[in-house]
Formats: structure tokens, C-alpha cells, sequence
């Protein structure tokens, strides 16, 4: 047995020395090498390409475990490609993710990719909130040293007339230089709380209430907000209109006036009101102040209606103050609006901003730094957003009991009008509870539209029942997100039959957009 198992052990010796065997066991090996790498790169590339089509790139409110996974497949998909192999479509998806994760403040998404986060260049289209907040802050308080207020854009030609010294006024009326002296007094509010008011309505509640405390020289301080009671709101802001704009007047003013509103003497002194001292008509239809003299009287016919610009109507004084009180109440943004607006930016604009960026090379290879102008001068520039854009306001659903409504075809008729005027207009930020509206909106591929993502009613519920199904948080969010968005558009239209509508046109006649003009699909009904 040990003879033979000699033999053939020779026998095999010298068929594997042989030339022929050595080239076919070569072959088997390699062929068995490529197989391998090849079944590795498919089922890397297979991965990174179903997660790129089922949204690896999540939106700003996604999920960490989302993350996470979307974290994987791109650390994956880089160690696979070489950078000469890497698509544009991966550099803006990768720069997407990378302010996607600043806002979250996600630091595994650097970590895994070996990435410093101080590299990643400016986003265009978002703030830094911190610091924005800093500066609204000290802004806020150094109004009174200033010869104009630094919430209003645009000369005085192009916003509502006195609209600068009208802001400075309220301003000082609102901020005493001594609230703790005995001549000064109070209106104490909570803004409206009843179901069927939506946040149109308590807003202009508030700015009659405003008026009301301007006429009988009190200062103004609103209590409970509703619309901020959630989780988002974090401490003393919760319930608090100041959650989401800088407060109507000091936290000295404030705690003295709730400090007094708890003895019954200053109410019986009248040093201290409340809604219950005024009735319907005097919030809603009371005199507006007189201090500016009849200033609605010579504003610039700029609304067209039914082909016509509107000169004058029954209603100018309100319309003009209202514009006025609004401007006020929403003049700085808290940093957790700020967050807000960052993030509806981001998932509207993200990926054109993400384009511009890289069009200028690799941003991976460019050292970023901030010089002194930087920090200075440009940081004050407001964000970046595609311009020039459009606004329209589609309001629909249960409206119908108080106006016309108009279908989507006849706000595009008016936007067609301007886009005759201004060709190089083609973008549409469009704000809508409505869902049928925004899936007719595709039937318009010459337009761009812009809209935050969020489910909208079907059907005509009542917008309490919408609103109940959203919850508070995102009820009162996603609305005011696209009434500061549409504020800032170029252009305008909507239906002014809306208070919601009127509103948004306040906030154009007081942030320098008076010459944008305002086109509606129906009157207001005061006019």
C-alpha cells in the first residue's frame, strides 16, 4: 500500500509540474477571482441604487434609523467608486445629504464618511439660526436708538405710506422706557381659542386688540396661544406667541402686567383690560389709531380685480392698519421659526442649491473660511431661494360659505398675465389645503411649482376637522411656513375674499413689495 501511494504521489508530482496543468489551474483560480469581485460589485451597486430610487435621501424631518441606513449605502457606494467613476448625481445627492444632517445635527453621518463637517460649504438657502437669532435679538432691543426699524425692506415709495415710522412708534408705545411706573397700563389678551377661528383669524383678532391698546395708550400683552401648545414649543415659549416671533413687548412689561392682573383693584382701576372690557364690534371694526393722520388715504392703487386696479374702497384704513399690526406682531423670526423655514427651504430647494454649488468644482477639495466681511457684511444677506418667484394662494374647502371660490384654472389665467409682462417668470410657490389642487398643478409643466409636503383635505371638510387631523404642531407650522414664504415672493396672487389672502397682501405693502402688485381671482368683503 505505502508502494503505491509512492507511485502515484510521483505520478501527481509530475503531471502539476507540467506546463499544460499549471495554465489550467491558473485559470480556474482567476476565473473563480472575478467571479467573486463581480457578484460583490453587483450587489453593492444593486444596493446603492434601490436606496437612491425608494428616497435615500430623506427629507429634514426623517427619522435617525432612516439615516442611518442612508449613511451605509453612500459609505458603501464611495468605497466602490473611484472619485473619477462618481456621478454628478451622487456629488448633489451626497452635498443634500451633508445639510440634511447639519440640520439634524446627525455627527454619525461624518463620522462614517470620514468627513469634517467644517468643510461643507455654506448652504445658500438656509440661516444660521443661533446666530440669527442673536442678532434679531439685540436688533430688537436697540430699536429705540435707531432712526429706523430694521424689519422693513424697500424705500418708503415701495412699501405702505409712513410704514417706517409707523413700525418705530408702535414699537416704542409697545416697549416702555419705565413699566414699572404707575401711569403705565395694560391690555391683557389670549388670542382667540374658539374651534372654528383659523390662524388667519386670530391674527387679525389681535392686530384690532392692538388698536384698541394704541387708542387708550396701553401697552399690549397677549397671553396664551393656543397654536403653540405642543412639543415643539420648548419651556416658557410654550403657549406662547413668542415660540415663533419675538414677543409684542419686554419680559419687564410682561411680568408687570401679570403681576398686576391678579389684583381685582386694577381692574376695577382700569389699569389692567382684557377681552372681556370690549365688545365684537370694537376688536373687529373698532377705529383704528389716529396718530398717523388718514396716511391710507394717498396709498398707491397697486390691486387688480376683474381686470381693474382698485383706487379706493369703504375699508382702506383697516386694510392699511391691519398691513401695519401684522408687520409688527411677525417682525423677527425666534430661532425655532428660523429652524422651520431652513428645513421647507431646504426640501423645496435643496437640490438646485446643492447644483449651483458644485458648479463651481469639487467642494471636497476647497478649504472653507470666513473672512471678516463674511461674518460681517454678508451674513446678513437673506437666504437664497429661485427667483423670481410667484405666490398663489388657492384657498378653497369650506371657504365657500363666506366667498366665491375659484378653481386652480383661474389663478393661472392671472398668473399667465404677469408671466406676459415678466417672460423670465416661471417658478410658483403655491400654498393650498387642498390636495386636488396641488395634483392639477402637474397639468402645468411650463410652470415650476414649490409646495411643502404635507397631506391636504379631500373633499369639504371643515378646516377644524383638517386641522384636527394634522395635530397642533404641524397644523400651525406648515401655514406659517408658507405665509412667511409667500410673503417673500416677487409676485402675487390670490383671492382676497381670504383673510388669509389679505394677509399675505399686508405683508407685501410692508416689505418693499408695494410695486409687485397683488392680482385676485374675487373682492374682500368689505369692499
Amino acid at each position: 500500500m505505502k508502494s503505491l501511494e509512492r507511485l502515484v504521489s510521483e505520478k501527481a508530482l509530475k503531471l502539476g509540474n507540467s506546463f499544460p496543468c499549471q495554465i489550467c489551474v491558473v485559470g480556474f483560480l482567476c476565473g473563480i477571482c472575478l467571479t467573486s469581485l463581480f457578484l460583490a460589485a453587483l450587489t453593492s451597486l444593486g444596493t446603492f441604487e434601490f436606496a437612491s430610487f425608494s428616497s435615500a435621501f430623506p427629507p429634514c424631518n426623517s427619522s435617525t434609523s432612516h439615516i442611518i441606513n442612508m449613511v451605509a449605502s453612500i459609505d458603501r457606494t464611495l468605497k466602490l467608486k473611484t472619485k473619477a467613476e462618481v456621478e454628478d448625481g451622487d456629488d448633489v445627492k451626497l452635498l443634500v445629504s451633508a445639510w440634511d444632517n447639519l440640520l439634524l445635527k446627525e455627527e454619525d453621518f461624518f463620522k462614517k464618511l470620514g468627513m469634517n463637517k467644517s468643510l461643507v460649504p455654506n448652504a445658500p438657502h438656509m440661516e444660521n439660526c443661533e446666530e440669527r437669532a442673536r442678532v434679531r435679538q439685540r436688533l430688537d432691543t436697540e430699536i429705540s436708538n435707531l432712526t429706523l426699524p430694521s424689519w422693513i425692506n424697500g424705500g418708503d415709495e415701495e412699501n405702505y405710506p409712513l410704514t417706517r415710522k409707523v413700525q418705530r412708534d408702535i414699537w416704542i408705545h409697545q416697549h416702555p422706557l419705565d413699566c414699572g411706573n404707575k401711569s403705565v397700563k395694560f391690555l391683557v389678551a389670549d388670542w382667540e381659542t374658539l374651534p372654528g377661528f383659523g390662524i388667519g383669524a386670530q391674527i387679525a383678532g389681535m392686530t384690532g386688540l392692538l388698536a384698541i391698546a394704541i387708542n387708550e395708550n396701553r401697552v399690549l400683552v397677549t397671553k396664551y396661544y393656543n397654536r403653540a401648545d405642543h412639543n415643539g414649543c420648548k419651556g416658557s415659549s410654550r403657549g406662547s406667541w413668542s415660540c415663533y416671533f419675538l414677543p409684542e413687548t419686554s419680559q419687564e412689561c410682561r411680568k408687570r402686567a401679570f403681576a398686576i392682573a391678579k389684583n381685582r383693584e386694577a381692574w376695577e382701576n382700569g389699569i389692567v383690560t382684557g377681552k372681556q372690557n370690549y365688545s365684537t364690534k370694537e376688536i373687529w371694526a373698532g377705529p383704528i389709531p389716529k396718530l398717523w393722520g388718514k396716511a391710507w388715504s394717498y396709498m398707491k392703487p397697486t390691486t387688480e380685480i376683474n381686470g381693474s386696479l382698485v383706487s379706493s374702497h369703504r375699508k382702506m384704513d383697516r386694510r392699511w392698519w391691519r398691513a401695519q399690526a401684522v408687520r409688527y406682531l411677525m417682525r423677527f423670526q425666534t430661532e425655532y421659526t428660523c429652524g422651520l423655514m431652513n428645513a421647507a427651504r431646504h426640501s423645496a430647494f435643496g437640490q438646485e442649491a446643492a447644483k449651483i454649488i458644485l458648479s463651481r468644482g469639487d467642494w471636497r477639495k476647497k478649504k472653507m473660511t470666513r473672512t471678516e466681511i463674511e461674518e460681517q457684511v454678508w451674513s446678513d444677506h437673506k437666504p437664497w431661494i429661485p427667483r423670481p418667484m410667484l405666490s398663489v394662494h388657492v384657498r378653497m374647502g369650506d371657504k365657500a360659505c363666506e366667498m366665491r371660490v375659484a378653481a386652480l384654472e383661474e389663478y393661472m389665467r392671472l398668473a399667465d398675465r404677469i408671466r406676459d409682462r415678466f417672460p423670465e417668470l416661471n417658478k410658483i410657490w403655491l400654498s393650498t389645503e387642498m390636495k386636488e389642487v396641488v395634483d392639477r398643478s402637474k397639468d402645468y409643466t411650463n410652470w415650476r411649482f414649490y409646495y411643502t409636503k404635507v397631506a391636504r383635505q379631500v373633499g369639504n371638510k371643515s378646516m377644524a376637522e383638517y386641522e384636527a387631523s394634522l395635530g397642533r404642531e404641524m397644523s400651525t407650522n406648515y401655514p406659517l411656513v408658507n405665509f412667511l414664504m409667500a410673503s417673500d415672493a416677487d409676485f402675487f396672487v390670490g383671492a382676497l375674499g381670504s383673510t388669509w389672502c389679505f394677509l399675505i397682501d399686508g405683508m407685501r405693502n410692508t416689505g418693499g413689495k408695494v410695486m409687485s402688485g397683488y392680482l385676485s381671482v374675487n373682492k374682500d368683503r368689505f369692499w
